[in-house]
C-alpha cells in the first residue's frame, strides 16, 4: 500500500506554492497592520470626568508588570515558537503556515477591534486623576465641573484607553489560539482519559489570565476591562482557528482543512489509476456505511465531510500515513 510520509510536505518543496496560493491573506494581514497603528495615534474620545467621579479614579500611577513590549512575546513569540517545534517534528508546510496565519489573524483582529473600541469608548483608567493631575492638586471647570487636565498629553491620552484591556485580549488571543492547537495536535478529545493532556491545554489560558490580573493589579484597568478584553480575545482566536483546522474533538482534529483536501484530491487521483496493475482500489464510502474506530469499538458514520479515517489513524504517533 502506497504510504504519504511526514516529511513530503516542508518548506522546501512546497513553501512557495502555500505561499503563493495565500498571498492576499497576508496582504490583509499588512492591512490590518496599518490600521492598528492609525488607531493608536488618533486621539480616542474625552469622556466627562468631574470632581465626583474620581474617587474610583484616584489610585496609584504605576509602572507595568508586565511592560507593553512582552506582551507580543507571550501572545505571538511563545505560540510560535511551539507550532515551529511541531513543524520539525512533523515536516509538515501545511500545518505550520495554517498554524502562524491564524496565530497572527487571532492577534490583529483583536487587537484592531481593541484599539477602536477603546478610541470609540474613552473610559478613564483607575489611575486617571494622577495622570490628569500629576501634582496632586485638581482643576476642574467652574460650570461643567469637567476636568482640566494639568499633565503630559500622551500621558492624558493613553489614560482615556480603559476600556477594553489590550493586555488582556492580546494575551487571551494568542494564547488562546496556542491552546486550541495544543488540544487538536495531542488529541486531547480522545476519550482515553488522559487528565496530563488537560494540564497541558490550560497552561496556556492560565498565562493569560494571569497576564489580565496583573492590570487590575497596576491599577491600569477595571475588572470589566479585563473580562472584556479576555472574552473579545479568546473569542476571536477561536474562530480563527476554527477558520484553518478542524474541532480538535473531530477525527482529523490534528490537520488543516487545506491539507486534509489535499490528501482528499490524492486519493482521487489514486483512484483513476485503479485499473492499473499494482495499484490499490480505494472505494469511496457510501451514504450510511459504518466502521469501527479500533481504539474505541464504536460504530460510527463513515459519511462525513472529511471521509479520512482510512488515512489518519494511530500510525500518526509513528509518525506516518497511510493512504
Amino acid at each position: 500500500m502506497p504510504e504519504i510520509q511526514l516529511g513530503a510536505h516542508t518548506f522546501r518543496n512546497q513553501g512557495v506554492e502555500v505561499a503563493r496560493f495565500h498571498m492576499h491573506d497576508w496582504f490583509i494581514l499588512f492591512v490590518l497592520v496599518v490600521i492598528d497603528i492609525i488607531l493608536n495615534v488618533i486621539e480616542p474620545f474625552h469622556r466627562f470626568v468631574g470632581s465626583d467621579m474620581m474617587t474610583d479614579l484616584s489610585y496609584p500611577l504605576k509602572d507595568n508588570t508586565i511592560p507593553f513590549w512582552a506582551v507580543p512575546i507571550i501572545a505571538i513569540v511563545l505560540p510560535l515558537l511551539v507550532i515551529l517545534v511541531f513543524y520539525f517534528i512533523r515536516k509538515d508546510v501545511y500545518d505550520v503556515h495554517q498554524a502562524i496565519l491564524g496565530l497572527l489573524y487571532s492577534v490583529l483582529i483583536s487587537s484592531v477591534l481593541t484599539d477602536a473600541i477603546k478610541d470609540a469608548v474613552g473610559r478613564p483608567r483607575p489611575d486617571f486623576f494622577w495622570r490628569c493631575f500629576p501634582d496632586g492638586k485638581g482643576v476642574f471647570d467652574p460650570i461643567t465641573s469637567n476636568v482640566k487636565c494639568t499633565g503630559l498629553k500622551s500621558v492624558i491620552k493613553e489614560g482615556h484607553k480603559s476600556f477594553p484591556s489590550g493586555h488582556s485580549s492580546w494575551s487571551f488571543a494568542g494564547l488562546g489560539f496556542l491552546a486550541w492547537y495544543l488540544s487538536g495536535k495531542i488529541k486531547m478529545f480522545d476519550q482515553r482519559g488522559h487528565v496530563a493532556k488537560l494540564c497541558l491545554v490550560f497552561l496556556p489560558l492560565l498565562m493569560a489570565a494571569l497576564v489580565a490580573v496583573s492590570r487590575v493589579d497596576d491599577y491600569w484597568h477595571h475588572w470589566q476591562d479585563v473580562f472584556a478584553g479576555g472574552l473579545l480575545g479568546l473569542t476571536v482566536a477561536s474562530v480563527c482557528y476554527l477558520q484553518f483546522f478542524p474541532p480538535p474533538y473531530d477525527i482529523d482534529g490534528r490537520m488543516p482543512h487545506v491539507h486534509l483536501q489535499r490528501l482528499a484530491e490524492q486519493r482521487t487521483g489514486s483512484q483513476s489509476t485503479s485499473n492499473n496493475p499494482g495499484h490499490l482500489t480505494i472505494r469511496q464510502p457510501e451514504a450510511g456505511s459504518m466502521y469501527v474506530q479500533p481504539e474505541h469499538g464504536i460504530a460510527v458514520s463513515e459519511h462525513s465531510a472529511h471521509e479520512t479515517r482510512p488515512i489518519f489513524d494511530d500510525d500518526l504517533e509513528n509518525g506516518r500515513w497511510r493512504h
